[in-house]
């Protein structure tokens, strides 16, 4: 198994515990909210959302893909840590054993907004690779995500 790490970081308005708070403690209901034709839904199948959950999203019909099963690894609400990997589904192509994803929130300076920092680990399968274009087609879609739950925090302001 090879292990490929990508780190990537997206600049904010939003203050950090707002965005944190919609996008990963609410994200469930929000996300399918905002973009039904990206993500239809997400179930939470064991647990309570939190550490040790395991999660199936149903993508929408401008996906190419059908589903995912992710399994929550960490929820700090106080540190704005997430970490979750995806473990099953066909956007894992055969290639990939699984994607691991740690997210933090950090405020930015001076400005009230939010740094959003990704890690991406994506353990492929034997000596399989992914191409740079899987991987930037990758960041682009949660760059489109990210930007859309942006969006509508900024044009309801009263929430979360």
């Amino acid at each position: 198994m090879v292990a490929i790490t990508y780190d990537h970081e997206v600049i904010s308005s939003i203050p950090p515990a707002r965005l944190f708070n919609a996008f990963i403690v609410n994200g469930d209901e929000l996300i399918p909210k905002v973009l039904p034709q990206a993500i239809k839904s997400v179930e939470i199948l064991e647990g309570d959302g939190g550490a040790g959950s395991i999660k199936v999203t149903t993508f929408g019909e401008g996906s190419q893909f059908k589903s995912v099963k992710q399994q929550v690894e960490a929820l700090d609400k106080e540190n704005y840590v997430y970490k979750y990997s995806v473990i099953e589904g066909d956007a894992l192509q055969d290639v990939v054993e699984k994607v691991s994803y740690e997210v933090q929130i950090l405020p930015s300076s001076g400005d009230g907004g939010s740094i959003c920092k990704t890690k991406s680990t994506y353990h492929t399968k034997g000596d399989a690779q992914i191409s740079e274009d899987d991987i930037k087609a990758g960041k682009e879609k949660a760059g489109f995500l990210f930007k859309a739950v942006e969006a509508y925090l900024i044009a309801h302001p009263d929430l979360y």
